[in-house]
């Protein structure tokens, strides 16, 4: 059962918090409510939980005596109609809470956003601006819901802006957090670069990956290495490197490409594979197979073009999960290399496939955010529509192991 006192308190003060009368805007003066429905929602229903319910009646009863809220109910019966926060108790109201749930009050949070400006501000071009928006944000009486992330972000942009040593990515990430993978977490990594990008003498090129600002503060990737596998010829150093003999594939630093004169791809179709699992297990005379790992790297779209330009007959293909996160690979992938990839077994009809019926997730709600953002492109509107009615999407693996045995 949910704890009502906590869950109680806390909703009718974020409401407050939230609302205009925290700020002094508001104009029209209405009281802070919540109904029962908003805590249980069968609180209404002729088959609630009596349990349930009382837990309600008695955390209202507790807060009304001490003076945090009042409320109101249905006619002579006990049945709750509203309840309202006493707004002039907002303080001694998230003392409690504080007190006795660990509950962060806004007080306590103005206080922590200060400590960022004091430690962080002037620090650096683009950790001075979040410094500048925060302060603004304060001084409308507000609290932005990120300011503890900003300070991830701080962290990193006051390092990098002022770095002078040759780093790689991790090495910079253990100087800056103490772990060497968390800067390359999606939520850190990326509003740093667009920091950088936005502080840059020079505006991104649509061809440019985001992390590509780091170079210019003497931060680069580790040494990344290519994996390539079916019947394909490299010219390097005046030599030919033919690449079929190899039939589990070679893996090479994508270093070299710079050095290579040539790249002859001699089957007919050409295909990025979206993890590593699928890339090992796919054989097929007819395909090369270049494993991707996600999101394509800068050096990986370099490579990429380069097959494209030698090899002007050749089909590309893409094969990733059917999820939201393959589909917008996909489109990453094509958008980056301006190479028209053709999806492959990601449909409907590998979602609807009998063999495949037991390995079906069911979507997230950040799933259906993202696929409501992919039905409106072309490309991915019939797809999108189907996982959205079905609530299912699929990993490639079991595709790929039907498909190398068939």
């Amino acid at each position: 059962m949910a704890d009502y006192a906590e869950k109680m308190l806390v909703t009718l003060v974020e409401k407050y918090r939230k609302s205009k009368k925290d700020s002094g805007s508001n104009v029209i003066a209405r009281r802070t409510k919540i109904t029962p429905a908003q805590l249980y929602k069968n609180y209404n229903r002729n088959d609630a939980d009596m349990e349930q319910i009382e837990a309600i009646h008695s955390a209202a009863r507790m807060y009304r005596q001490k003076g945090f809220l009042t409320f109101d109910t249905e006619g002579f019966s006990s049945e709750i109609r509203s309840i309202y926060l006493v707004d002039e108790k907002i303080k001694e109201a998230e003392k409690y809470l504080e007190e006795h749930y660990g509950y962060v009050s806004k007080a306590t949070k103005r206080k922590e956003a200060e400590k960022l400006l004091a430690r962080y501000a002037g620090r650096s071009p683009a950790a001075d601006e979040i410094c500048a928006e925060l302060r603004r944000t304060l001084e409308q009486n507000k609290i932005p819901a990120d300011y503890q992330q900003k300070e991830d972000w701080l962290k990193a942009l006051v390092f990098i802006e002022n770095n002078q040593k040759e780093l790689f990515v991790r090495e910079a990430s253990m100087l800056i957090y103490g772990d060497s993978k968390y800067l390359e977490n999606e939520q850190v990594l990326g509003p740093v670069c667009k920091r950088l990008w936005k502080q840059s003498a020079s505006p991104r090129r649509a061809d440019e990956m985001e992390d590509e600002i780091l170079e210019v503060y003497h931060i680069r990737r580790e040494k990344q290495k290519l994996c390539l596998k079916g019947d394909v010829t490299i010219q390097i150093g005046g030599k030919e490197i033919p690449l079929a003999a190899f039939t589990d594939g070679v893996e090479f630093y994508a270093e070299d490409l710079s050095r290579m004169e040539g790249i002859h791809v001699h089957t007919p179709g050409f295909m990025t594979v979206e993890n590593r699992t699928s890339w090992l297990r796919l054989c097929d005379s007819n395909m090369t197979f270049f494993y991707l790992g996600g999101y394509a790297t800068r050096l990986q779209r370099d490579f990429l073009k380069k097959v494209y330009a030698d090899n002007p007959e050749l089909s590309f293909f893409h094969f990733g999960d059917i999820d939201a996160g393959g589909l917008y690979i996909h489109e990453h992938l094509c958008r980056i290399t301006g190479i028209p990839f053709a999806l492959y077994h990601m449909s409907s009809r590998e979602l609807a496939d009998e063999r495949f019926q037991s390995c079906l997730h069911t979507l997230t709600n950040e799933d259906r955010v993202r696929l409501q953002s992919l039905k409106k492109q072309e490309s991915y509107r019939q797809l999108a529509a189907y996982m959205l009615e079905n609530n299912v999407k699929l990993e490639q693996e079991i595709i790929s192991y039907y498909e190398a045995k068939s």
